[in-house]
């Protein structure tokens, strides 16, 4: 699904990323962990094309995205990839209808997407919103909304383009203890109906805990999981 050969990334002289090798399967939900600086945002921004790395190879469903030009990758971004972000990023003049469909739009215009009309798109968006509970708030503007239901939107809007990997950047860093734990929940139960790959980068233990595997990334460098480091010295 998601395969990462030797990437590392420069500023400069500052090496951020040191040789980074990762596998992520499909269907599975991957959260990584670190402290401030150790590159978290950068491999996640690398993951989903939106930054290149220094050297090494990113695959993507079998696509070497290092090697698309910029236009290729603009389309494969938008096709096969969706974000959530921790301040959701919702456009403040659209609905909640629309800011869904934004993705989608940008696909048909760019024929991403050449056999999807613009009602079958609206159905789409008003599915998920009837999914995610928030059939209710379709024509509602940002500032009408509760920080729970805008990083529900969030999350409806990159699954709008049905795509094979959802990357999230602190997706619960800014919710309150309840919203937290309903987003983390609809994580899980998308990948049970829909079947998306997750990668998370978070702070929040119980998320990290909760996922498939936990990748713990220091001064840009992944280091072995100490719950098996534990396991392999008792035997």
């Amino acid at each position: 699904m998601l395969t990462l050969h030797n990437i590392t990334k420069n500023f400069g002289a500052l090496q951020v990323l040191k040789g980074i090798d990762l596998h992520i399967a499909p269907s599975e939900i991957v959260s990584i962990v670190g402290p401030s600086g150790a590159g978290k945002t950068t491999l996640l921004q690398i993951m989903g094309t939106l930054d290149t790395p220094t050297t090494g190879t990113v695959f993507i469903n079998g696509t070497d995205t290092t090697h698309l030009s910029p236009r290729q990758l603009a389309t494969f971004r938008n096709t096969n990839l969706g974000f959530v972000f921790q301040f959701h990023q919702l456009l403040p003049e659209f609905t909640a209808l629309e800011n869904i469909m934004i993705p989608g739009l940008i696909s048909m215009e760019g024929k991403g997407s050449p056999h999807r009309s613009t009602r079958q798109l609206r159905e789409r968006a008003l599915q998920l919103l009837q999914n995610l509970q928030l059939a209710d708030r379709a024509s509602h503007k940002p500032n009408q909304l509760s920080g729970g239901e805008k990083q529900r939107i969030a999350v409806a809007r990159a699954l709008i383009n049905n795509p094979a990997v959802i990357l999230a950047d602190e997706p619960s860093g800014s919710l309150d203890t309840q919203n937290r734990t309903e987003l983390h929940q609809l994580f899980f139960d998308l990948r049970q109906q829909y079947g998306h790959t997750f990668v998370i980068v978070t702070h929040d233990e119980t998320l990290s805990h909760q996922a498939d595997r936990t990748i713990h990334l220091v001064d840009g460098q992944i280091q072995a999981d100490p719950t098996i480091l534990e396991d392999v010295m008792e035997e």
